[in-house]
């Protein structure tokens, strides 16, 4: 079954925007939080983003894996660094994490292609 990540990442993003105007406070903190701990420093946007992609895997976050394969092919990943960052993933979280890496990489690869229209 194919899903559509492009859509699912919009639908994620008004979500969140309807908790920010909830939760401004926390959200805005959040927010604030995300920026710092993948902005370039000793590790590049590009790895912080692998990693968060293959935390969200084997946490088995739709929502995480959605946004961060995005930010991680928009940051410069390959599909193979995405697919051996799923595969860290896989050995962290076994057999659940399958589910979500194949997850991760058909986003990915959506991501990776140009948007149609």
């Amino acid at each position: 079954m194919s899903h559509d990540y492009r859509g699912a990442f919009k639908e994620s993003v008004a979500e969140y925007k309807t908790l920010r105007e909830t939760a401004p406070g926390p959200m805005d903190a959040f927010a604030q939080l995300h920026k710092a701990a993948v902005q370039e420093g000793a590790l590049g946007t590009k790895t912080k983003e692998l990693m968060a992609l293959a935390i969200g895997v084997a946490m088995r976050c739709k929502g995480c894996v959605v946004s961060h394969a995005r930010a991680a092919v928009k940051a410069g990943a390959t599909m193979q660094e995405i697919g051996e960052a799923v595969g860290v993933a896989v050995l962290m979280g076994g057999g659940p994490a399958t589910v979500y890496g194949g997850k991760a990489v058909e986003a990915a690869r959506q991501f990776s292609e140009p948007a149609a229209g």
